[in-house]
């Protein structure tokens, strides 16, 4: 059997399996969230708002970044805050409302990571949309 060079650097290049990657997504999920909401909480962003809640959507899409191959995931959340005793936006009623966003997890090292990122007032399906120049969307399944 004659090794095929040029399609394993093809495989190689293209990143992990989309496959194995869904099924550690799910495996590891709810790790995830604590961690995204750790680190989203520890960002300062947006200014004069502290994280208190996140309602967290049931689907995942998933992409993969274009120029790097990196595997990405996006889940659409729904995030409550509150005013920073003392700040500027105390007292505000917008700080009430609740925001539409997608929180952003990236595959690396056979595990999914985040950085506490969030796309705000955009859903997956909408960030990928808005991205596709930088994220190819990965079919279902």
């Amino acid at each position: 059997m004659k090794w095929d060079w040029l399609a394993f650097w093809r495989r190689f290049r293209r990143g992990p399996r989309p496959e194995r990657a869904r099924r550690l997504f799910s495996f590891q999920r709810e790790r995830l969230e604590l961690q995204f909401f750790q680190s989203a909480s520890a960002t300062g962003k947006p200014r004069g708002l502290l994280w208190k809640d996140i309602e967290w959507g049931a689907s995942v899409e998933f992409a993969r970044e274009r120029s790097s191959g990196q595997l990405a995931a996006l889940v659409g959340i729904t995030i409550r805050f509150e005013a920073v005793e003392g700040g500027d936006m105390e007292g505000l009623p917008a700080v009430a409302n609740l925001r539409n966003a997608s929180a952003v997890f990236f595959f690396h090292d056979g595990r999914w990571h985040t950085a506490g990122k969030a796309v705000f007032n955009l859903n997956p399906d909408e960030a990928l949309t808005h991205f596709q120049k930088q994220y190819e969307r990965l079919s279902s399944g």
